[in-house]
């Protein structure tokens, strides 16, 4: 064990629409470090712990990244171990009707470059994972991921924001190995409808790095998904924020051209190496030897824009066939040459343009495998790595003839794509800022809950009080049980439709500012706080006088 105190102090600018002003929280830490040393079979890893909650962690098996470990539910707190309860659905639900604000932080192309990004990368199968690491303390109410190969970004609601951010700052820290103050020179942070804009710009595709992207709006989508399954950290907040993006994103799409003619990164690729090839190789695009590592969804979507080209053949590599195979029966006009990693050096060895897309957390080509691998001959090769964590390695391009290209590469094509979408994205900005009212609206009426309440608990006290002193009088007229419930429904409906005005005007959609204002004005009309102050005084009464029994 080692103790160490660290003291930070640090201003971030948030990228709001009022850009003085600024992010600031100093806070001193004094932590437990806790090295957990495993076996050959196992991963190590180093986190910071509270001192008065040291989590108990568990290691990943080998294979799994060290990131992807996970902090249990279990403190130390003294001598004793305690479980702390993980929130229900339900009480993440109740929570939410008392004011949670909504914020984001994270990183993106825009903002980080791929060497930091690919640090804090998470698997979508562990996103829930990550989501409950974020709320097993208990300053983050709700959380949910969305990690893909140009940005990382957590959504969260939380009470307190400044607590909630120390929190989010010290996992994001403990999962990347980057210090502190390092981490947030690339973090983007926003709250309340600024957090609110940002989804909707990026279900949207404006946001993207080519603007109007479909993939992005399939991986909001999936964010959404795993936020309402059972082991998800959505609530009642966030998911109707994802929800609202998938909306605004199906709309933006539908009704808006933006997505016409639009590129992935997949096509982006397959653009630059076209537009390089010559430069590069000295070879026509339609000569070059093609190869592509990997066989998920973004090979398909690279062989599809290579097809669409003229391409005949290329060799996959891949650490099974299945997939290869599936893509070979997809494309039959295509000779589709099937390899397994064994052949990775031969397939590289014999081809002018190489792309890498497969989801490995460690190199899949660097300078010393090329060497070590016969390779590096001097003969020109693109390699073309789409893939966040990255596949190729950075001293790649000092290997005579090597050209490297990832992802941060592509900006070229991005400028040609935005100048021909600039008309689609004022439009699809308008629709936007529709479902981003829209959810702020809902949200802003989450406040007028406890009222809405108060007044439905008053209203039906005096229902009561009243129906009690008429059936005294009607118990003389010998009216039967079933007349005696058809006037407990009269006094019922009555109730409800003279509630029904008030309640409509506070769940209505208006400024903040209003809505205060008509709260006020409820409250003292029906004397809503004076019936709360007087349940709080019987409650306290009683109290005391079970104290004095």
């Amino acid at each position: 064990y080692f103790v160490a105190r660290s003291n930070f102090s640090s201003h971030t600018p948030t990228t709001t629409a009022k850009p003085k002003k600024k992010m600031k929280f100093t806070q001193t830490v004094l932590s437990t470090a806790l090295f957990v040393a495993a076996g050959s079979n196992t991963c190590a890893a180093f986190i910071l712990t509270p001192p008065s909650s040291l989590a108990r962690l568990q290691t990943t098996t080998a294979g799994a990244s060290s990131l992807g470990m996970v902090a249990t539910n279990e403190v130390v707190e003294g001598d004793a171990v305690v479980t702390r309860p993980k929130r229900t659905r339900q009480e993440r639900l109740q929570a939410a009707s008392k004011g949670l604000e909504v914020h984001v932080v994270g990183l993106s192309i825009h903002h980080a470059d791929v060497e930091v990004r690919e640090k804090l990368a998470i698997p979508e199968a562990g996103w829930n994972a990550a989501s409950n690491q974020l709320t097993a303390s208990g300053e983050i109410t709700e959380a949910a991921v969305l990690s893909t190969c140009n940005r990382f970004e957590i959504y969260y609601a939380a009470p307190d924001a400044r607590e909630a951010m120390a929190c989010v700052t010290r996992i994001l820290a403990e999962r990347s190995g980057l210090p502190v103050s390092a981490l947030r020179k690339n973090l983007f942070m926003l709250s309340g409808d600024d957090a609110v804009w940002h989804i909707m710009r990026v279900a949207g595709g404006l946001d993207s790095l080519i603007v109007g992207e479909g993939q992005i709006l399939s991986q909001v989508r999936q964010c959404h998904l795993h936020s309402i399954e059972s082991d998800g950290c959505g609530g009642k907040v966030l998911s109707r924020l994802l929800e609202n993006a998938c909306v605004a994103g199906k709309r933006v799409r539908s009704e808006t051209a933006i997505s016409k003619g639009s590129v992935s990164i997949s096509s982006a690729a397959v653009e630059l190496t076209e537009m390089l090839s010559m430069q590069d190789l000295n070879l026509p695009f339609s000569e070059a030897r093609l190869a592509v590592v990997g066989a998920g969804t973004m090979t398909r979507l690279l062989v599809t824009h290579l097809a669409s080209r003229g391409l005949k053949k290329i060799s996959i590599v891949n650490r099974s066939r299945g997939r290869p195979e599936e893509l070979a029966e997809q494309f039959p006009d295509i000779d589709v040459e099937i390899k397994l990693m064994d052949d990775l050096w031969d397939v590289v060895g014999r081809s002018d343009i190489v792309y890498t897309a497969t989801s490995s957390v460690d190199y899949v080509i660097d300078k010393h495998l090329m060497e070590s691998n016969g390779v590096a001959t001097g003969r020109p090769i693109m390699l073309v790595d789409i893939s966040v964590p990255r596949n190729v390695g950075e001293d790649s391009s000092d290997v005579p003839g090597v050209i490297a290209y990832n992802v941060d590469d592509l900006k070229a094509v991005v400028a040609k794509n935005t100048a021909m979408r600039q008309k689609e994205m004022i439009e699809a900005t308008n629709l936007l800022k529709e479902e981003a009212d829209a959810f702020v609206g809902w949200r802003d009426s989450l406040s007028a809950i406890p009222a809405i309440n108060r007044l439905q608990e008053r209203a039906d006290q005096f229902r009561q009080e009243e129906l009690k002193k008429a059936q005294r009088k009607l118990s003389r007229a010998n009216l039967s049980e079933k007349e005696m419930e058809a006037v407990e429904r009269l006094s019922r409906g009555i109730v409800r439709k003279m509630l029904h005005g008030p309640m409509s005007h506070l769940r209505k959609s208006e400024s903040v500012e209003g809505k205060a204002a008509t709260l006020k004005e409820l409250t003292a009309m029906f004397r809503l706080e004076e019936e709360a102050n007087g349940r709080r005084s019987n409650n306290a009464g009683r109290r005391t006088r079970r104290s004095n029994k």
